[in-house]
């Protein structure tokens, strides 16, 4: 049986829910959960763009890490768990039969996208950030998305993707650099108006 003792800090309260989880704990499985739900939807949701199909790829996540508990080998739940999901991602992609790659017409239709004059609060440039986002080719965009939104170091983002850490910092520089290109004409346009 999982228990919590009340004045373990946060990091040992994980370490002992991860191993209780592999021995079929549903407390300890709902621990992790809760503290890493959020996190693991909102990558589904940037990574597929479609709030119902990131819906079903963030519940089939958490049903394979239950099913895959005693795969679990690391120390790093977070690491394991975007892994994951990264794969149901790639699976519901795959599906759909969607090949990004970087086309002038997105890039074209995204340029002309009308700014409102105040871009804090102005949702239509969420929406171009969010279109650039998804206008990056697949291996980016995981990469960016990882480590912009979702703080993984470089070293959980090279855990996460099985890749070099170079080959893992490689591909954040090269996606920043294609959304500065493609948010360059907004953001002049933003300073202008």
């Amino acid at each position: 049986m999982f228990k919590l003792i009340p004045d373990m800090d946060e990091s040992e309260k994980l370490q002992q829910a991860m191993q209780a989880l592999k021995k079929g704990s549903a407390e300890a499985f709902h621990l992790l959960y809760e503290k890493y739900n959020r996190k693991v939807f909102r990558f589904c949701l940037r990574m597929l763009g479609d709030a119902d199909i990131a819906k079903d790829a963030f519940q089939e996540t958490f049903i394979s890490i239950y099913e895959h508990r005693r795969e679990f080998r690391g120390q790093n739940f977070q690491a394991w768990a975007f892994t994951i999901a990264r794969h149901t991602c790639l699976n519901a992609i795959r599906s759909r039969k969607e090949h990004d790659s970087f086309d002038e017409i997105s890039y074209y239709s995204l340029k002309d996208e009308p700014l409102a004059e105040n871009s804090e609060s102005d949702p239509g440039l969420k929406d171009c950030i969010n279109k650039a986002v998804g206008i990056l080719p697949l291996a980016l965009r995981e990469a960016f998305l990882l480590r912009e939104y979702e703080e993984c170091s470089y070293q959980e983002l090279a855990d996460i993707l099985g890749i070099d850490l170079s080959l893992a910092k490689v591909r954040v520089f090269r996606a920043r650099e294609i959304l500065r290109k493609l948010l360059t004409p907004l953001k002049q346009e933003l300073y202008e108006s």
